[in-house]
């Protein structure tokens, strides 16, 4: 069979990442052959993927979870084009994991249909190599605006017949309104596709939400397939910062006397965001993200993470009062973290004619490298060592260290003997993401930051597993899906299409050309 879903929303972050992950781990443990796919990604959290012709490439870390869900490593075409936004204006195109250009919603028109073509051809390719390809949308299949031209939500259910199921957020409020209302705006062809409705992140008595799912029903002539409850365990491997709350999941108590306070700064541009997730699997490890300088003042261990725009970050820093929080934290020895962008900013300099174009800005001054920014990007997995302990991890940057002082203790160091990073007393920096999720190294930093910090009373956890921990958060996904959906009504729709004969609801947005 050539099997297939289209799982779209009613806005951004209403569940689709976690239901099509849901969806693909219930499939892979029924023995079928499953893969995911979403045509166009917009997140500046990304994976990186090694392809047939050894380079590494890029995806969104979604599509990357969803693979695992499946049992499968990370293709390129899960995800075939990714826009990772460097500005409120301007985002870079990556396409089939290399980043080929730089767009605006000026010249994106004329780029599209290249976009498109890659993307379809894409899908083509998985659809004859698996059983079933479960897609993920993007934003909402209601916006209107952006409906000519499309090919992630019912652009691509249109071109490849998928079925469509529909899932919004009750949390947020709204959600029979914005059901009915994604309905009612699309035009009658692409309503033909939509099957039917999940709903997500419901707390309560089910029987009190009955009526609303019945009256649903009869507006729109469609079923509601399942209810999924709120899980506070569904954490790990977000689409984009703005998912996480204040607090990284669900802290376990700490092994010793003491926790560790992690603040994170959440810069504007913040990418692979997902780096400290890591750190938050450790009982006693509190791991917040924030902007107010008073919560770096009060923090046991800073992290400056990635950014898509260090430059531009940078000055929001200053101008925010952060970065002298940020030096204050450094100049009293207490320990502070910079991954990526937030290693560039350490230095004494960055020398930017590609990214931000601005030449030579001042760095922190923490750290005495100075970094400048290539356009080739260096995007690969990187392999080594931290003293005896292996780490694993990948690298997504167009900054490389230019200039370090020759004395400079690195933090990490390659299979070939090369360092990389640096450790100036309580000062750390890498280029590294996914560092911690190897977890000898990151209870060895742990332990030295609790050191540096004062935290005599506390102790990581010996046998926390950051791959177990992520292994249980898709099997609790996979058991969402099995215990509160149709799943009879989903493999009907998987292996036989749209139903036929769903009513129009008007008034139903004119044809697009």
């Amino acid at each position: 069979m050539s099997g297939g879903l289209l799982v779209a929303g009613t806005t951004s972050d209403a569940g689709k990442s976690v239901l099509t992950a849901g969806i693909c781990r219930w499939l892979h443990r029924r023995g079928v052959k499953v893969a995911p796919f979403k045509a166009q990604n917009m997140s500046n959290n990304s994976a990186v993927v090694v392809g047939t012709d050894g380079r590494g490439g890029e995806i969104g870390r979604a599509q990357a979870m969803q693979a695992a869900a499946c049992g499968l490593a990370p293709d390129l075409r899960f995800n075939p084009v990714l826009l990772k936004p460097g500005s409120d204006l301007a985002s870079q195109v990556v396409l089939l994991g290399e980043a080929v250009d730089t767009v605006t919603a000026g010249n994106f028109r004329s780029l599209r249909p290249r976009l498109a073509e890659t993307a379809y051809a894409a899908l083509a390719e998985l659809r004859a190599a698996y059983d079933v390809v479960i897609c993920e949308g993007a934003g909402s299949p209601a916006e209107i605006n952006l409906r000519a031209g499309d090919y992630v939500n019912m652009g691509l259910a249109r071109h490849a017949n998928l079925p469509t199921i529909v899932v919004g957020d009750i949390d947020r409020g709204g959600v029979f309104a914005s059901m009915f209302g994604t309905v009612a705006l699309l035009e009658p062809a692409d309503q033909a596709l939509i099957a039917g409705f999940v709903i997500n992140k419901f707390r309560g008595d089910l029987g009190l939400l009955q009526p609303g799912l019945d009256m649903l029903r009869q507006v729109t002539g469609r079923p509601t397939y399942g209810v999924l409850p709120w899980a506070l365990d569904l954490w790990l491997d977000a689409e984009d910062s703005l998912a996480y709350g204040r607090v990284l999941g669900r802290p376990a108590a700490p092994r010793g006397t003491e926790w560790l306070d992690v603040a994170v700064v959440r810069l504007p541009r913040i990418s692979n965001a997902t780096d400290v997730e890591a750190l938050a699997t450790e009982p006693g490890v509190r791991v917040r993200l924030t902007v107010e300088p008073a919560e770096l003042a009060a923090a046991d261990l800073v992290v400056l993470p990635g950014s898509k725009s260090t430059v531009a970050d940078l000055a929001w820093l200053r101008e925010t009062g952060l970065a002298d929080a940020v030096l204050a934290h450094a100049a009293a020895g207490r320990p502070l973290l910079g991954i990526c962008g937030g290693f560039q900013m350490l230095g004494r300099a960055i020398h930017d004619p590609v990214e931000s174009r601005r030449g030579s800005v001042p760095g922190l001054g923490l750290l005495p490298i100075e970094v400048t920014f290539d356009p080739r990007k260096t995007v690969r997995q990187s392999v080594g060592t931290a003293g005896d302990v292996q780490v694993r991890g990948y690298e997504i940057h167009h900054g490389y260290v230019s200039h370090a002082d020759p004395a400079l203790t690195p933090l990490l160091t390659y299979v070939d003997g090369t360092g990389e990073g640096a450790v100036v007393g309580a000062v750390h920096g890498t280029h590294w993401h996914g560092a911690f999720e190897s977890d000898g190294f990151r209870r060895r930093f742990l332990t030295e930051a609790a050191r540096l910090a004062g935290r005599t009373g506390f102790r990581v956890a010996p046998a926390t597993s950051f791959a177990a921990a992520r292994e249980r958060s898709l099997d609790l996904l996979g058991d969402l899906v099995e215990e509160h959906l149709d799943t009879d009504a989903l493999w009907r729709l998987v292996e036989t299409g749209p139903p036929a004969g769903l009513p129009v609801i008007p008034p139903g947005a004119p044809t697009t050309p």
